[in-house]
């Protein structure tokens, strides 16, 4: 049932109230209205609602619609998990005028994750589109000018070796298998722990890697050899386990529904680790270290390796964002991209998204030398951007040296850097360096709240140097 904060004042905290409201925060009382559009929560209302069918009627009472886009925003703000978050909102008045939630309990950090996962990629980004509005509607952004930049945002992953993948696959099935066997039958399903092999396995291969002599080598082969017979040991049990699941010839005296999860979590990750032996082999045996389509983590398969050059950091592990900037720092759009694509891809889709967010093409467009392509220049210009600053790549001719010389061209470039600060900003105060939510769904989705989260208090920061100024109504 969807609750509503419209309720009676609690008598016993109205004196505790008053003190309350004269506690003042900086980051979060500018923002405190925004947060008030009905068209926002009437988007979190909808998502909660469909749920399931008579979800807006019965059930147990849930969070409240403005009380969840609330915590979001708080969420993603101080880059909380949410454990913290819970902890924060039962100690700090603050925090609890804030959300609305007051002297009233506050959920536990499980309801939290389910009711945050109920945001889906496509609720999130109409929620983000409506902060855009906003900005439309109060003048932070008319859409004139256009920069453009892409960068990696990590996922909830350790560094990825085959060693440690083999050592994770054997221990997700592992531990789905005893699960089962705990529910059979006392002799039906006899499992081997692994644990203490695979962690000497572990051992041996990282002391026998730091060095390239041939005896060292030969030694880290012979242990990926007993690590992967481990694994294909582990494998070929739950392949069987499933199997016999399957015809009906396991031997279930448990819960049959605990079964049934285990049994859905080993046809998940059957295939992932059959993967990660397949390109262990092809790295260990054959010399290949470009397999196709490689796994980077069982637990996010959507991770993909990212090369942007950079000396401190060659490979990242995570997913490529694109982020598109207007006027006052708000980022007018933003798209997780597939793979590793170059950068000259994601600037016609940047063009497009901004005019169909604004109803117009942007009057400057510009972006760094990445994206550069006589292409991009040239359908830009067809599209109706009248001026394209995109720095050409290698060795200038005069015309093009004088064109990117022009005073306009030059301002355009210097406007451009200020991307950089923006996805520092993002990353860091707004905790994008590292998305914690699972799955490809969930990366989405923290994008998008990271995104929404800085939209929010630009706006806010806007309006509060208007009013320095005078200027505000």
């Amino acid at each position: 049932m969807i609750r509503s904060t419209s309720h009676q004042a609690w008598l016993f905290y109205s004196p505790l109230a008053l003190q309350a409201a004269l506690l003042k925060d900086d980051l979060l009382d500018p923002v405190d209205q925004l947060l008030d559009d009905p068209a926002l929560l009437e988007l979190v209302q909808q998502c909660l609602v469909s749920r399931f069918p008579a979800s807006a009627r019965t059930g147990r009472p849930g969070i409240a619609p403005d009380r969840l886009l609330r915590c979001c925003v708080m969420k993603h703000l101080k880059g909380w998990s949410f454990r913290d978050l819970e902890r924060e909102l039962r100690s700090n008045l603050v925090y609890r005028r804030f959300t609305r939630f007051d002297a009233e309990a506050t959920p536990d950090f499980s309801t939290f994750s389910r009711t945050f996962a109920l945001l889906s990629p496509q609720i999130t980004e109409q929620i983000h589109q409506r902060v855009v509005g906003l900005a439309r509607e109060q003048g932070v952004a008319q859409g004139r000018k256009l920069r453009s930049d892409t960068t990696v945002v990590e996922s909830n992953v350790h560094y990825p070796t085959d060693s440690t993948l083999l050592g994770d696959g054997i221990r997700v099935l592992s531990r789905s298998l005893f699960r089962i066997a705990a529910e059979c039958k006392d002799g039906a399903l006899d499992v081997v722990h692994h644990g203490r092999a695979v962690k000497h396995r572990l051992l041996e291969i990282s002391r026998a890697a730091r060095s390239l002599t041939e005896a060292n080598q030969q030694r880290m082969r012979n242990s990926y050899r007993k690590l992967v017979g481990l694994t294909r040991s582990v494998v070929r049990q739950a392949s069987k386990v499933v199997q016999r699941w399957g015809k009906g010839r396991l031997k279930v005296v448990g819960k049959l529904l605990r079964v049934e999860a285990q049994m859905g979590q080993l046809r998940h990750f059957l295939p992932l680790v059959e993967k990660v032996i397949m390109q262990t082999k092809e790295r260990v045996w054959g010399g290949n270290c470009h397999v196709e389509g490689k796994v980077l983590s069982l637990f996010e398969p959507h991770t993909e390796v990212i090369r942007k050059g950079k000396a401190h950091k060659p490979n990242e592990f995570g997913r490529l964002v694109r982020i598109d900037e207007v006027e006052h720092g708000i980022v007018s759009g933003y798209q997780v991209l597939p793979g590793n694509p170059d950068d000259t891809t994601a600037w016609m889709p940047a063009l497009r998204q901004h005019q169909a967010c604004f109803g117009h093409t942007p009057q400057m467009a510009t972006a760094d030398r990445g994206f550069f392509s006589a292409k991009n220049e040239r359908e830009a210009q067809e599209l109706g951007v009248k001026k394209v600053a995109l720095p050409a790549r290698g060795c200038l001719s005069a015309q093009r040296a004088k064109q990117q010389k022009q005073r306009w061209f030059r301002r355009a470039l210097r406007w451009r850097a200020g991307c950089e600060a923006t996805i520092s900003t993002l990353k860091h105060p707004f905790a994008m360096l590292r998305a914690s939510y699972k799955q490809d769904s969930g990366f989405q989705r923290y994008v998008g709240w990271c995104v929404i989260t800085k939209n929010l208090f630009s706006i806010a920061r806007y309006q509060e140097r208007r009013r320095g100024h005078g200027q505000a109504g």
